[in-house]
């Protein structure tokens, strides 16, 4: 199994006829993903890399049937519209790659996402890939590229950094390790799929044995995820490592989602919280494949 995306789930590009749309098409397209259809509003007919393009969500469905996943390439401030379209028209998932996408279009998306029983990752995500079978927006640039990179296998990896997405989940396939979904879960101060989202996701998935989780300073991902486990509502092995260690007040570091607030997000509460819970949080980025090892070999 997966989470998120799997071989059989048929996708939608909207703005599939941009410059970034049509280089992300082809490594999907390559990679094997299912996709059926792309969206450019007044560019209906045409199609890119063999994929046919239509004017709206609906007319894609009407000719190609139910769609389960649109991601969406176009620019930032048009994000919310194509997103309500997506919703409108019954897509139950979104990622949505552009980064500035203003935060109160994100908290409408929300809500609508909520009443619409969807989900979507982003705004500001490189996206998801489950290796072996699918991968959605921009992970590993090229399909040859995400092959050699990324190995299935039974560990997660949920990260708040698309740099640390990449890197996390090439160091453990180096290592032997492989990967049942990689999500990079968005560096903005709102996000659809936060890290707690996914763990829940992770914990019902039976391929994942355990997860690799990329945190960062600012915000409560982390700490809510704590509070899952303490709950008893995530049981798996968790590996934990914490960007923003040296940060010092004031200064400006990696993400719109990484700001300290009244003394709240920092690095020390956060894995002081995680460790509370169990999970392991490591000090070295390094050693995240070693303890990932270590833990698989104890579950067998």
């Amino acid at each position: 199994m997966s989470i998120l995306i799997d071989e059989k789930m048929s996708v939608l590009i909207q703005g599939i006829t941009g410059r970034e749309g049509s280089v992300r098409a082809e490594l999907m397209k390559d990679y094997g993903t299912r996709v059926v259809a792309g969206v450019a509003p007044g560019k209906k007919g045409q199609a890119v890399h063999g994929i046919p393009v239509y004017d709206t969500v609906n007319e894609a469905i009407e000719c190609e049937g139910p769609i389960d996943v649109s991601v969406i390439f176009i620019p930032a401030v048009l994000v919310r519209d194509a997103a309500m379209e997506a919703l409108d028209a019954g897509v139950g998932t979104l990622v949505l790659v552009p980064d500035r996408v203003p935060v109160y279009d994100v908290l409408e998306i929300v809500e609508k996402a909520k009443r619409k029983g969807a989900k979507f990752v982003g705004p500001n995500t490189l996206g998801v890939i489950s290796p072996g079978k699918a991968v959605l927006g921009m992970i590993g640039g090229r399909a040859q590229t995400a092959r050699e990179w990324f190995k299935p296998g039974p560990v997660g990896v949920s990260s708040r950094s698309g740099g640390m997405t990449s890197a996390i989940s090439y160091y453990l396939s180096r290592s032997g390790i492989g990967l049942s979904t990689i999500v990079h879960v968005g560096g903005d101060s709102v996000v659809g799929t936060p890290h707690p989202d996914a763990m829940r996701m992770f914990e019902k998935d039976e391929q994942t044995k355990a997860v690799v989780m990329f945190g960062e300073i600012g915000g409560s991902q982390e700490e809510r995820v704590a509070d899952l486990i303490e709950r008893g509502e995530f049981t798996k092995p968790l590996i934990a490592y914490i960007g923003g260690a040296k940060a010092k007040s004031g200064t400006r570091f990696s993400h719109a989602g990484a700001i300290i607030e009244g003394g709240h997000g920092t690095h020390e509460g956060k894995v002081k919280r995680l460790r509370e819970v169990g999970v392991r949080v490591v000090d070295d980025f390094d050693s995240i494949p070693e303890v990932a090892k270590e833990i698989l070999n104890k579950i067998g």
